[in-house]
C-alpha cells in the first residue's frame, strides 16, 4: 500500500533557508570573533535562539505541517527558542552568565527542540517533503546536548561547538530548503524514491 505524498506549500521552503540563513550568521560571528567566553556564547546563542523562534512563531510560515499536533509541537519548539533566548539574554544583563549556566541552558535548549522537530519529521514521514529535513536536524540538535554533557567542561570548547553545530545545521537547512522550492516544479509521485523524504 503507497501513501500519497502531499506537494510542499507553496513558502514552506523560505522558513528552512532563513532558518539556515540565520544559522550561518551565528557561524560568522563565532568563527570572526576571538572571545569565546561562556558570555559571548550567551549572546551568541540568546540572539539566536530568539530569532530562530520568531520565525517558527510566525502565522503563516509554510512549514508543512501534516496535522494539528504537528502544529502545536511547532509552536511549543518555536516559544521554547524565544525563552531560551530571552533566558540567555536576562543572564548576561543580570551579570549571572558562566559557563555552567550557559552549558545547562545549551542542553537543555538542545533536547527540547531537537527531540520535538524529529517528532515532527517523524510524524511528517511520508507525507510531507520536509520531513526528512526536520528528523535531520533534530538529530543535529539532540547530539549537540549529548556532547555537551559527556565533554569536560571548557568554555572555547563549548563556543566552538556551537558554532560548529550552527554550521551544520546551517548549510543543512539552506540545501534542504531550496531542495524544495525546486522539487515544486511538478508534483512527486509515490513510485519516485527521489522524491520521497
Amino acid at each position: 500500500m503507497t501513501v500519497p505524498v502531499q506537494p510542499t506549500t507553496a513558502g514552506s521552503w523560505t522558513v528552512p533557508v532563513v532558518r539556515g540563513a540565520l544559522a550561518l550568521i551565528a557561524t560568522a560571528v563565532i568563527t570572526f570573533t576571538q572571545d569565546h567566553s561562556p558570555q559571548f556564547g550567551l549572546l551568541v546563542f540568546g540572539c539566536f535562539a530568539i530569532v530562530s523562534g520568531a520565525v517558527l512563531a510566525l502565522p503563516g510560515r509554510g512549514a508543512p505541517l501534516p496535522d494539528r499536533v504537528s502544529a502545536v509541537l511547532g509552536t511549543v519548539q518555536a516559544l521554547a527558542g524565544l525563552v531560551a533566548g530571552a533566558v540567555a539574554l536576562l543572564a548576561l544583563i543580570a551579570g549571572q552568565a558562566g559557563l555552567g549556566f550557559y552549558l545547562f541552558l545549551v542542553i537543555v535548549w538542545a533536547a527540547v527542540t531537537g527531540m520535538l522537530e524529529l517528532y515532527r519529521g517523524i510524524r511528517a514521514r511520508g507525507r510531507a517533503g520536509a520531513s526528512r529535513d526536520l528528523m535531520t536536524v533534530g538529530v543535529l540538535t539532540a547530539v549537540l546536548a549529548v556532547v555537551y554533557l559527556l565533554l569536560p567542561p571548557h568554555a572555547v570548547v563549548a563556543v566552538g561547538l556551537l558554532g560548529a553545530y550552527l554550521a551544520l545545521t546551517g548549510v543543512y537547512l539552506i540545501i534542504g530548503g531550496l531542495s524544495l522550492k525546486w522539487g515544486q516544479a511538478g508534483p512527486a509521485t509515490p513510485e519516485d524514491p527521489e522524491t520521497l523524504p
